[in-house]
């Protein structure tokens, strides 16, 4: 960024990225962000929306700076803020990435009308009674029978598993896709060990052996030692 400039704009296919200096006072940088638009006109030659991201490097920017920029950005006509990136974080903000992704431990039975609920990774030692539910917003694995409800990647993540010693769930749920147990219940399979539930290409949830995570979710490193 050369000297003096505290705001860069760079066009790309998808529209605009505004890059923010840094180390400028707040209202300087938000006096010369107000006078690059305005001087650069051919911003508003185009009728049809340009889509704007906004980097602010290491500046943090509070909700209502945030408001203000949007608003002066979105005063000329055909910008629509798209998103707000920034290299630094509340510590709200890296407690909550923290918890969602580390693995909590639980050792105890949850039973009917329970519900256990956990932000990242959960590792249950017990089991979970029909009419229980356990919930993680990453994965579930169950060192015991899983006879109730399991939902993993709550939060929307398509990746997360579900694995348990024993799997008789009544119901599954990864993300948004739901399999429910018919009427018979699963069907019983040959003893074979832990045993996990995925959503393949086809978006549907496959219950299979447990050693198949080697191949489908290469990525699954946090529980140490392998399948």
């Amino acid at each position: 960024m050369k000297k003096n400039q505290n705001v860069v704009i760079k066009g790309t296919k998808e529209g605009l990225i505004l890059h923010l200096c840094d180390t400028c006072s707040y209202d300087d940088l938000k006096k010369e962000l107000d006078e690059r638009l305005t001087e650069n006109s051919f911003l508003h030659n185009d009728s049809h929306p340009i889509l704007v991201k906004v980097h602010s490097g290491n500046r943090y920017l509070t909700e209502a700076q945030k408001d203000e920029l949007r608003d002066l950005i979105r005063s000329r006509k055909n910008l629509l803020v798209e998103a707000f990136e920034s290299n630094v974080m509340t510590r709200e903000e890296a407690a909550r990435l923290k918890a969602e992704n580390e693995i909590v431990s639980v050792a105890r039975i949850i039973r009917s009308g329970q519900v256990l609920e956990v932000p990242g990774d959960l590792l249950l030692v017990g089991d979970v009674n029909p009419g229980g539910k356990v919930m993680a917003g990453g994965n579930i694995f169950i060192m015991g029978a899983l006879k109730g409800i399991a939902h993993a990647g709550v939060n929307g993540d398509s990746a997360a598993i579900i694995s348990a010693s024993v799997m008789k769930p009544t119901q599954l749920r990864i993300n948004d896709c739901i399999t429910r147990a018919p009427d018979e219940g699963f069907p019983e399979h040959e003893k074979r060990g832990m045993e996990c539930a995925y959503i393949d290409e086809d978006n549907r949830i496959v219950i299979d052996r447990l050693q198949v995570l080697m191949h489908l979710r290469p990525n699954l490193t946090r529980l140490e030692g392998g399948f």
